[in-house]
């Protein structure tokens, strides 16, 4: 891909590229369509089981060990489904970040007197893959955490005799969380994925800094982000967040809900 040629004798700053607010919102609506079938399936199975037999549920050892063989039967199954979907999932998302992170950055180049077109390199052939294999892993491992977190609720309510009510606002506690997790995931990965194709998209363009943008949007904002506001950094090492936590390179948008951004920099020469 030929290099980006600033003949103007100044550097030329762009605008930032942002992370696309609808594919996050799409992908997590896809993710908890998932959960909110799986979450219905158990709830209409505990039910069934606890009405069934509520007194023998209470006392007895073998009843319990039926409940608990069926739950993870159940299990097993929404794992299934999950493995089937991830796939298809993970490879939607990665391509649909990569068409529309490629799209603003032409869009903004073009707006800056540069016109290029852009390719699959093996640089971002690499990154869509494993964006691709991160997220079916993420994506699989949901309806194992929430089978294992439900198997407890339920063997514990068993033990202690607890009544249906009292499990039931358990179970819908753990499907918030699982909700919330979902949301985690697909704001953390799309704003991850936007950040590293960008970055390959750059650096094959010649274009080596960046400079800092704090989003400034944060309740509790990372002191060394914004700190960093405004300043160059290397687009292709990332820059050194001094922070105890981190103390390593990163790129903006890349540590968990970091909303940071960065505007590119073409360096200009006569």
């Amino acid at each position: 891909m030929p290099r980006l040629r600033n003949d103007k004798g100044r550097d030329i700053t762009l605008r930032p590229v942002h992370a696309n607010a609808g594919i996050a919102a799409a992908y997590r609506r896809k993710l908890e369509a998932l959960i909110d079938d799986m979450a219905r399936s158990y709830a209409f199975f505990i039910k069934a089981q606890y009405r069934a037999s509520p007194p023998r549920m209470a006392r007895d050892v073998s009843p319990a060990k039926e409940l608990q063989r069926e739950l993870k039967e159940l299990a097993r199954r929404w794992q299934r489904q999950f493995r089937e979907a991830a796939p298809k999932l993970a490879e939607w998302f990665a391509r649909s970040v990569d068409n529309r992170s490629t799209a603003a950055l032409r869009k903004i180049l073009r707006d800056g007197g540069f016109s290029v077109r852009f390719r699959i390199t093996p640089e971002v052939r690499d990154i869509l893959d494993a964006t691709i294999a991160e997220n079916v892993s993420l994506i699989r491992s949901i309806p194992s955490e929430f089978a294992t977190q439900v198997e407890g609720m339920v063997m514990r309510s068993v033990t202690a005799g607890r009544d249906l009510a009292s499990l039931t606002r358990d179970l819908q506690k753990r499907f918030r969380i699982t909700r919330d997790r979902a949301e985690f995931i697909a704001l953390d990965q799309n704003n991850k994925a936007t950040t590293s194709i960008r970055r390959a998209r750059e650096t094959n363009l010649g274009i080596t800094e960046g400079i800092w943008l704090h989003s400034h949007a944060g309740k509790q904002p990372r002191k060394t982000h914004l700190a960093n506001h405004g300043k160059r950094f290397s687009i292709a090492e990332g820059w050194f967040d001094p922070d105890p936590k981190v103390r390593q390179r990163i790129m903006p948008g890349t540590l968990p809900r970091c909303r940071c951004n960065w505007r590119p920099v073409i360096k200009g020469f006569s």
